[in-house]
């Protein structure tokens, strides 16, 4: 899954997660807790944990002064063996006059040499920060602060540079991706630099990523201010200031909830706030009661099997939660607070995100649904899609009444609203047909026409935000294809292999609208161009960079 994130939205420079007074204090608890029931580890001289390691560390600290009189009595011990070596080249040398002042002369070199060595200051570092650094292969020694050559007195330039690396530029285009390698989850950041004229090579690279703790499914961004549950360095209890924004991603995955991570956050090990999903703390404590029924001196075995009972009785959930996978999510850009989510549990749910409680929930389909959308203009219509074969249209202004629905040839994969025709929307299938209809004519009616985009399932859809008629599709087949709708007859204009493999998910960018973010199979994130196409050009002549006039 992935999704543009709006020009300027980011954070110029990504904060680092702290832990929040609550963290630390639910540390402290948990390990008073351990320490009570004696779970901290008892050696086999009754010592526990924290005293072994305060022991070792003092241990470590006298080998380490240990070590360090021996290297002090080691260097005194050379000084005296080389003062004893010319004694003895003295007592050596003879009685003649002559040799005795040549021994004495060497006796004073010696002498002379390590009053200039000064040995006993040799560690002291009182002396300027000396740097060597190979020319045409010779050692040159130079002072940081004279070579002209580096600035910023040996560490600052590294550090501005990691900074420079790290900003996030007010006209940047950023894409966040979410997948899956070697049952590793990740939510990654790319920064997409467009290049100078049509044509060139462009730039797109991975800001950061977040470790996901479940397998992406969707996802949606949203910009409404929340309350956070963990620790992000500047967590509140208090309601969010609704004039605010934020720059946050909610995440639908395998698991029942709905994670909401901050964007802004490059090293966050927990989502700033959950939807719904189990409820750990009932579960922990039916676990703890079973436990304690059963006595608490049980093996491995018995621990195992205790646990697995508890598991047949089925996870105990947040109020509100879906109880499965979480497959599609859609943000009320109107209402800013409201996100929908489509779930394995064949209900559809509307969410109060700054509240973080559900307002509705919805269970007109008879099997899994798999797609939602809000109206872009009518925003409290929404409009939902499943593997029942089914379509619907659900207003939340009146919960109680029947959705319209309308039948499909096969499983919905995607659904989509027309930006600039809102009374149509489009729905494609896993029979790789995409369907558009006429909200206006009522529920069952007739599509306006039918497309055969695909030989197989047809997984997304786009709308080119600012060329009217222009539709993408994408499929398993690898191919992304570029439509003309506009006249009721749709026309091929462009089918292209990005060299993703099966294609997941796709989407135009608002702030560029030429172009267009493709992902799939292979985990990788392609931007293309559609003005690289001819035949996109001449149709659409209006994606083409506005020329200024001539003076």
């Amino acid at each position: 899954a992935l999704a543009w994130v709006p020009k300027g939205a980011s954070r110029p420079t990504p904060k680092h997660a702290e832990p929040s007074a609550d963290e630390l204090e639910e540390i402290k608890e948990q390990l008073q807790r351990k320490a009570e029931r004696g779970l901290l580890g008892d050696g086999e001289d009754g010592m526990t944990e924290e005293e072994g390691s305060s022991e070792e560390m003092e241990e470590a600290g006298e080998q380490a002064g240990s070590s360090s009189e021996e290297e002090e009595e080691g260097s005194a011990g050379a000084v005296a063996r080389a003062r004893a070596v010319a004694a003895a080249v003295a007592s050596s040398s003879g009685g003649s006059s002559k040799k005795k002042g040549g021994s004495k002369a060497a006796t004073d070199d010696i002498e002379a040499s390590l009053r200039e060595l000064d040995m006993d200051h040799y560690d002291d570092d009182d002396g300027p920060n000396l740097v060597s650094r190979g020319v045409s292969g010779q050692a040159l020694d130079v002072y940081p602060e004279e070579d002209p050559y580096m600035t910023g007195g040996g560490g600052d330039s590294e550090d501005d540079s990691e900074k420079a690396d790290l900003e996030i530029k007010p006209t940047d285009l950023v894409i966040m991706a979410a997948r899956n390698e070697d049952d590793v989850s990740t939510l990654e950041l790319w920064v997409y630099e467009e290049a100078e004229t049509v044509g060139d090579e462009a730039n797109v690279y991975v800001h950061h990523e977040l470790m996901l703790p479940a397998f992406p499914l969707c996802l949606a961004w949203l910009d409404c201010p929340i309350v956070r549950q963990h620790g992000s360095g500047d967590a509140s209890t208090s309601a969010p200031n609704p004039d605010s924004r934020g720059n946050f991603v909610a995440i639908g995955s395998m698991e029942p909830g709905i994670e909401i991570w901050d964007l802004d956050i490059i090293d966050a090990v927990e989502p700033a706030a959950t939807l719904g999903g189990v409820d750990k703390a009932a579960a922990e404590a039916a676990f703890a009661e079973a436990k304690e029924a059963a006595g608490w001196k049980l093996d491995k075995a018995k621990k195992k099997k205790l646990k697995d009972k508890v598991k047949k009785k089925g996870p105990a959930y947040l109020p509100g939660s879906h109880t499965d996978a979480v497959l599609g999510l859609s943000w009320n850009r109107e209402y800013r607070n409201v996100l929908a989510s489509a779930s394995a549990d064949n209900t559809v749910k509307v969410w109060d995100v700054a509240r973080q409680t559900v307002e509705h929930t919805f269970k007109h389909h008879t099997d899994k649904v798999q797609a939602v959308a809000w109206n872009p203009v009518e925003t409290p219509v929404l409009l939902t899609g499943g593997f029942d074969k089914l379509a619907a249209l659900v207003d939340v202004r009146t919960p109680a009444t029947q959705p319209a629905k309308w039948q499909l040839s096969a499983d919905v994969e995607s659904v989509l609203w027309s930006p600039h025709d809102p009374t149509h929307f489009l729905v494609s299938c896993e029979d790789g047909l995409v369907a558009v209809y006429d909200a206006r004519k009522g529920a069952g009616s007739a599509p306006v026409f039918r497309l055969a985009a695909h030989d197989k399932p047809t997984c997304a859809m786009s709308f080119c935000p600012a060329a009217p008629g222009l539709l993408a599709t994408a499929a398993t087949d690898k191919k992304t294809k570029l439509w003309d709708i506009s006249s009721g007859a749709p026309t091929l204009l462009a089918t292209q292999d990005l060299q993703v493999g099966a294609v997941f998910t796709m989407g135009f960018s608002a702030d560029a609208p030429h172009l267009l973010a493709v992902g799939g199979a292979m985990g990788s994130v392609v931007v293309w161009d559609v003005r690289a196409n001819q035949d996109v050009v001449k149709r659409f002549p209006q994606l083409l960079p506005q020329q200024p006039l001539a003076s």
